[in-house]
């Protein structure tokens, strides 16, 4: 027995999964008594008050490079290019000339040449009536500071979450709803639907704490979350916790188990009012996967291969959550 201990001991050790039993959907503890909406709510409210320095994350920093990339935030629409230093230009999208679209335009010696009539823009100062806007790059997503938009104190910086040291995997994801920031933070500080509404990637979802409502210190202001990643039959158990370190963001991250140190940023970024007239809001979700498994470090050498999957499970996961924001948004409006 003590050989058969050791050798699934150092099955443990070396291999995260575990099989999962059949469990049936319909017979899983409810949540509903958990999940309070004053509870949610005022964690909401925290999360709203706090300043973002007018920063808007806009796109993956890896989107980005030898065409010019088009965008719209709070309704404001942007072209973003390289320098040739590799260095981020965000603009206003309209040619000053004449209005024409720049994200059309192309790129010759780090600068933007205008598709209509030839007009250039390199990106680092006033031209032509043309201002650039503050931007920033930290390597994984692509920022653009609106200070009209945002409305407050700006920062030189936006407020980038901690991430992991060491080889990371990095997949940025981004869809559209019609709903409001606010409606998506909402759904990620309710981790109580987790297992009940995406049950082909969570199990065994247990909230171990969850902050009070009312005023709460911002250092103990999280949610502490045990749940098992599903993969088919098998599970990867992890603690996780989810923190908003800014109005628009949420922060899930690995603290205990497979992966800790591992961050899901969720980023809700205002795009504009649609043709009917209602809010759309881009979540752009990035997932920075760390391990201290030896080998972990090549998987860097396929990560064309494993980042398409990556987005997949992401996209998955966004598409039912945003039907829970845009259900939030036609309730909370009605």
């Amino acid at each position: 027995m003590s050989v058969l201990a050791d050798i699934k001991a150092a099955w443990a050790k070396s291999n995260p999964f575990q099989v999962l039993p059949r469990i049936d959907w319909a017979e899983q503890k409810p949540t509903y008594q958990d999940a309070q909406p004053a509870l949610i709510n005022a964690a909401l409210a925290r999360a709203q008050s706090r300043p973002s320095g007018n920063w808007y994350p806009f796109a993956a920093s890896d989107g980005i490079r030898r065409k010019p990339l088009g965008a719209t935030v709070a309704g404001v629409e942007l072209v973003a290019w390289r320098g040739t230093g590799g260095e981020l230009h965000v603009g206003p999208a309209a040619c000053p000339h004449l209005g024409a679209d720049l994200s059309t335009g192309t790129i010759d010696c780090g600068a933007l040449i205008c598709p209509w009539h030839g007009l250039r823009l390199s990106g680092e100062r006033r031209e032509f009536g043309w201002k650039p806007l503050p931007a920033f790059d930290d390597g994984v997503l692509a920022w653009v500071r609106l200070d009209r938009a945002g409305g407050e104190e700006p920062t030189e910086r936006p407020i980038v979450p901690a991430r992991p040291d060491g080889p990371v995997l990095s997949a940025v994801t981004r869809l559209v709803g019609v709903c409001e920031p606010a409606d998506v933070i909402a759904n990620r500080l309710d981790p109580w639907h987790g297992a009940w509404f995406h049950p082909y990637s969570f199990t065994r979802l247990e909230v171990l704490s969850a902050p009070p409502a009312g005023e709460v210190p911002e250092a103990e202001d999280r949610f502490l979350v045990a749940v098992t990643f599903r993969i088919g039959r098998l599970g990867v158990p992890v603690v996780a916790e989810f923190v908003a370190p800014e109005p628009r963001t949420i922060v899930m991250r690995i603290i205990d188990g497979e992966g800790a140190g591992s961050v899901v940023e969720t980023h809700a970024t205002p795009v504009g009012p649609g043709p009917d007239g209602r809010p759309r809001t881009a979540v752009i979700e990035a997932v920075v996967a760390h391990s201290d498994r030896p080998r972990f470090g090549y998987g860097q050498k396929v990560a064309p291969l494993i980042t398409p999957l990556m987005r997949h499970a992401a996209e998955r996961l966004w598409r039912d959550d945003l039907a829970y924001a845009e259900r939030r948004y036609t309730v909370r409006t009605r």
